[in-house]
This record gives structure tokens, C-alpha cells and sequence, in this order.
């Protein structure tokens, strides 16, 4: 009866298992995105202290009003794909806990699936130990009955 059960639970457990893989997929593509948009707030990060390391050598050799501007106006923007950037990271991390979650719970859901298929077929295998015992001792007793005649 308990390996009809644990056959029983094949397509189910399968189901479970690729409902895992698929989430493992999503988390990967997750943390790939995660890196991707930390890169690019390291580049725009790096590419503002080049600019402001310019305006200080600049400075020192004076300029004018128009590239002073120029540069304010310059700087501001890029604060602001900074800023834009920073919060797509946040999204992206959001998006990475909640993905980590999803395949958590789905790889709990399957490893307690595959334990409980494991304890059918355990619970099968010594209840038939048990009937081959029980017949080996039959066999014996006959054969000592038969023997003491």
C-alpha cells in the first residue's frame, strides 16, 4: 500500500520539482539583474568623482561663468541618474528577497514531498520484510512439524 502511495505522489513531486527549478531560474536571473544595476550606479558613482576631480583641476586655472553652468547643469543631471539608478538597485534587491522567498518555499515544498515519498517506500519495504519474515517462519515450523512426524 505505501509504495501505491509513494507512486502515487511521482507526478506530484515532479511538479514540485519543476516549480523549484523554475524559481531557481528566476532567482538567478534576479541576482543577475542585481549586479547589473549595482555596476552601473558604481559607473555613474565613478564617472561623477572624475567630473568633480575635473572641476577641481579646472578651478584651479580659473573658468568662466558659462562653463561653471555648464558644469552645475551637467553635475545635477547626473545626481539624478544617480539618484534613478539608487532606487533601481532598491527595486532590484526587493525583487531579489522576494525571488529568494518564492524558491525557498518551493525547495521546502519539494524536500518535504521527497521525505514523505521516502518514508512510503520505507514503510513498504519493512512491512514486506516483515511478511517474508513471517512466511520464513511459517516454512520453518512446517518443516519442524513435518519433521517431528
Amino acid at each position: 500500500m505505501s509504495r501505491i502511495r509513494a507512486a502515487r505522489l511521482a507526478p506530484v513531486v515532479e511538479m514540485a520539482a519543476r516549480a523549484e527549478r523554475e524559481a531557481a531560474r528566476m532567482l538567478g536571473r534576479c541576482q543577475g539583474q542585481l549586479t547589473q544595476a549595482e555596476m552601473k550606479l558604481g559607473e555613474l558613482e565613478r564617472y561623477r568623482a572624475d567630473y568633480q576631480q575635473q572641476w577641481l583641476d579646472e578651478g584651479r586655472k580659473g573658468v568662466s561663468g558659462q562653463w561653471l553652468m555648464n558644469y552645475q547643469r551637467f553635475l545635477s543631471q547626473l545626481e539624478s541618474a544617480i539618484g534613478q539608478q539608487s532606487q533601481s538597485v532598491n527595486w532590484h534587491r526587493d525583487n531579489l528577497t522576494k525571488a529568494r522567498a518564492a524558491w525557498q518555499e518551493r525547495y521546502a515544498r519539494l524536500e518535504g514531498l521527497r521525505k514523505l515519498v521516502q518514508r512510503y517506500i520505507d514503510e513498504a519495504r519493512m512491512a514486506e520484510d516483515k511478511r517474508e519474515q513471517r512466511l520464513l517462519d511459517e516454512l520453518a515450523q512446517r518443516l519442524l512439524q513435518h519433521g517431528a512426524e
